[in-house]
């Protein structure tokens, strides 16, 4: 057994011992006159099930909320990994007219010269 395994396990007795001395309180603090032991300690039990049932429920819904979170955080990565793809084909498309205003400048001045060799010439 590991020191963290084993470190937990005390705890969760610690935190069991808690309880039931918190409800030995309780049921000590609510006690009526001419009530046994016995039914005091019955008392005692029944309000650290209760306890005990409670802590359970907050645990399985932060459990829930817990899994909740994680989808969607992975929602968001696939959809941030689904726009970035969509980002580089646009700089691509931006990207590639550039060329065109390059290439028909240059077939203007191809023109221009040859017009004016055509003149010349005449």
């Amino acid at each position: 057994m590991t020191h963290a395994s084993s470190t937990l396990k005390t705890k969760q007795k610690k935190d069991a011992r808690d309880i039931r001395a918190d409800a030995l309180k309780i049921a000590n603090s609510i006690k009526i006159e001419g009530q046994s032991p016995v039914e005091t300690k019955a008392i005692a039990t029944g309000i650290q099930r209760g306890m005990e049932m409670f802590l359970r429920q907050q645990s399985e819904k932060t459990r829930e909320l817990d899994k909740r979170v994680k989808k969607v955080k992975q929602l968001s990565t696939q959809l941030t990994q689904q726009k970035n793809p969509e980002n580089h084909t646009e700089t691509a498309a931006v990207q590639n007219p550039s060329r065109l205003p390059w290439a028909l400048l240059a077939l203007s001045w191809g023109l221009f010269l040859a017009v004016g060799l055509v003149i010349t010439l005449r």
